[in-house]
């Protein structure tokens, strides 16, 4: 890369128009760094994940560009224009849910939503159709504070949509959500997304940023370590896919000798093929013994970050597999 180069902003994915372009920001507290030269640029309807662990410098970041910080260096457009110092013409524009989200909890869900609304001058019409967005009609006369955890994110994310901005930085909507709760709430966002607002999105739940992000970018002590597509993170990581099969079907000397397969081993009453190549060794398995109760796992993203942040990772993660797994 040449020296023009380096000093240039990145431009956005697949050479579209940038909602967010973020060139060489750093910022420090006291002594020590939170941001170290970062640069990346988020394009207009895309859906941006920001990972990293505790720490990392993520919460700092969003702050910059939402124009609540001022960088210490580097420069930050959004939407077209400099957020800092404070930018209050691109307020309209944006749309903020926090983790720590302030209701009228007096109020019942629509009250609150009219009420956040004329904050924007929106009208009531906005309140409505912000309810619906996140689905949330049947509790509209719901008092705030007797809406379940579940209902209170999605009530957030209203709030930050209900006067209709084209960017909005949700800041873990998932977080403290049963399973069933945080999928249902992985529908609203999907229906964002097909709206085309452009959306900035924080989490610690990987496999959540898996299945929604269009991109995402790994921070680790304030550096970015990765940035693409999932899909293409865990592609670029050659992690190695895992067969499992009954022990009693095949030798391990006779499947370490199948084609593809880099070590057989028995674990837990299972025959463990590990490969880069799944569907070569899958076909010979095929040939051999059948696909009969053969269980893949495959790396995820969460292989890729823990990897990536190692030791600074761990308390930042939510646990669970770090593969995916299904029946062949």
């Amino acid at each position: 890369m040449t020296a023009s180069a380096r000093n240039q902003p990145p431009k956005p994915p697949a050479g579209g128009e940038a909602a967010i372009s973020v060139h060489e920001i750093s910022k420090q507290y006291q002594d020590r760094p939170a941001l170290d030269r970062v640069s990346l640029t988020v394009g207009r309807g895309e859906f941006f994940g920001l990972l990293g662990p505790n720490g990392a410098g993520k919460t700092t970041l969003v702050e910059i560009m939402e124009g609540l910080r001022r960088p210490d260096s580097g420069s930050v457009t959004v939407l077209g224009h400099a957020p800092w110092p404070r930018n209050t013409a691109l307020l309209p524009r944006m749309g903020v849910q926090t983790q720590s989200s302030a209701f009228f909890v007096r109020q019942t869900a629509a009250e609150h939503l009219v009420t956040v609304a004329a904050l924007y001058r929106a009208d009531r019409a906005a309140a409505e159709r912000a309810l619906a967005t996140v689905g949330l009609e049947e509790q509209r006369d719901v008092l705030v504070e007797n809406l379940s955890g579940g209902q209170r994110q999605r009530l957030a994310i209203a709030s930050a949509l209900v006067h209709g901005p084209e960017l909005i930085f949700l800041d873990e909507p998932t977080a403290a959500l049963d399973p069933q709760a945080r999928r249902d709430l992985w529908e609203v966002l999907r229906t964002l997304k097909e709206q085309g607002r452009t959306i900035v999105y924080t989490t610690h739940h990987l496999d959540e940023a898996e299945a929604l992000c269009d991109r995402v970018a790994i921070l680790v002590a304030g550096r970015i370590r990765a940035l693409d597509s999932p899909h293409r993170l865990v592609s670029a990581a050659g992690a190695p896919a895992r067969l499992m099969l009954p022990a009693d079907r095949l030798a391990v000397a006779e499947a370490a000798a199948i084609e593809g397969v880099e070590r057989a081993t028995v674990q837990g009453g299972s025959l463990v093929l590990e490969t880069t190549v799944p569907g070569k060794v899958l076909q010979a398995l095929d040939a051999l013994t059948g696909l009969d109760q053969v269980m893949t796992r495959t790396a995820t993203l969460e292989d890729v970050y823990l990897e990536l942040t190692g030791d600074a990772g761990a308390e930042g993660t939510h646990p669970r597999s770090h593969t995916r797994e299904q029946q062949a």
